[in-house]
């Protein structure tokens, strides 16, 4: 049976207050032009492994059921036999370099590391390693002989157990191996870089450290550190989108599929990259979650903030908000290809003007984020009475 395909696109607005959550070699909050003005911006790959360890870190998805990302390819492999009852570290190692072999990772610059990262399911990796210790009688007398060694993982089709059947953050952000590209993995997920709203500049923080251990004799004055670290504040649109016939064939389990897309939607929700934490404390939440199931295509309504928001003394979250609705709207009436599902938890607008109206009109009444989860679920599961 074939798996309907839906595009699930998320779209969140969120507030950042003095932070640095993601900078460039320089220490610079990233930035970026748009609407020809510079904005805050904060990359993919940043929010995408903050997505990552959130799975683990809201108790969504356990660590033995996520992937791990490495170039010691061969030490992974080496501490699952470890864990598998190789009591020898050579015999573990001998071991793990013949069944990392079929997949002709390059050597890289150090001779425990590959010459890139490789994203690996951790059910994958104990997959092969029981099917190596089942082997045991067979390998044990020729551990010394490579070839030997060889001929015997050759059987278990190596590839092919890494090539199917992926955990939930393999299969959402996929992996690329251009020596052997039948392990590849075609990412069900794809996330936008996060710009601010409106036009920014990154400002700078002087700060000074006290000696608190000084000598008595009042001869030491001044700092123990002086320094400057930059930082910006904004209002970010973020946006993903998640195909669920991608996710499904990556998952190779159909009926996990809507709660892997519900799950990934909580994890980059309440996800925050964690560069300067220690120092800004940057742990907000979303003023708005609008999740919207369609049918025909992903749409990212970033355009809605192609023309900068300005709302002195009011803030930008609230006119983010109704640009978004507006634009969202607007979209739908050239377009004419609503989606089939809109769910959304918002902040409250001003409503001296029938604000609040708008939002509900475009998005519907502001859901619980519990609520939208639950919505979604259905929508993507079969049971929507409109498919």
């Amino acid at each position: 049976m074939t798996t309907p395909n839906y595009f699930v696109d998320v779209h969140i607005l969120q507030d950042l207050p003095p932070s640095n959550i993601n900078r460039d070699d320089n220490g610079t909050p990233k930035q970026c032009t748009y609407g020809g003005v510079q904005r805050l911006r904060v990359s993919s790959q940043s929010w995408k492994r903050s997505t990552r360890l959130a799975f683990e870190d809201l108790g969504l998805i356990p660590e033995e059921n996520l992937g791990v990302r490495t170039r010691r390819v061969i030490a992974l492999f080496a501490a699952a036999f470890r864990k598998w009852g190789v009591a020898d570290d050579e015999t573990a190692t001998q071991l793990a370099t013949a069944v990392v072999a079929p997949l002709k990772i390059k050597p890289g610059k150090k001779a425990d590391q590959g010459a890139y990262l490789l994203f690996f399911s951790r059910p994958q990796v104990d997959d092969l390693v029981e099917k190596v210790m089942a082997l045991r009688e067979q390998w044990e007398p020729v551990i010394a002989d490579t070839k030997a060694l060889a001929t015997i993982v050759d059987g278990l089709d190596v590839p092919g157990v890494v090539g199917h059947g992926h955990s939930l953050d393999v299969a959402l952000f996929g992996r690329m191996v251009a020596d052997l590209p039948e392990i590849n993995v075609d990412a069900a997920a794809q996330v936008a870089h996060a710009i601010s709203t409106h036009a920014t500049q990154n400002q700078f923080d002087y700060f000074t450290a006290v000696d608190d251990f000084q000598n008595d004799s009042g001869s030491e004055t001044g700092s123990g550190m002086i320094g400057t670290i930059e930082f910006n504040s904004a209002t970010m649109y973020r946006f993903a989108t998640v195909s669920t016939r991608q996710l499904s064939e990556n998952l190779n389990d159909p009926s996990t599929t809507p709660q892997g897309v519900v799950d990934f939607i909580k994890a980059f929700a309440l996800s925050m990259p964690t560069g300067h934490q220690t120092s800004y404390a940057a742990h907000t939440r979303p003023a708005a979650v609008v999740v919207s199931v369609r049918k025909d295509q992903p749409v990212n309504l970033v355009s809605a903030f192609e023309k900068p928001v300005w709302s002195p003394r009011q803030g930008m979250v609230e006119e983010s908000e109704l640009r978004l609705a507006r634009f969202m709207q607007e979209e739908v009436t050239r377009w004419g290809d609503s989606p089939i599902l809109v769910a959304a938890c918002y902040a409250p607008v001003n409503d001296l003007n029938g604000e609040q109206k708008t939002l509900a009109d475009v998005f519907g009444p502001s859901l619980s984020f519990a609520d939208i989860l639950d919505a979604v679920k259905v929508a993507i599961s079969g049971d929507n009475p409109d498919d």
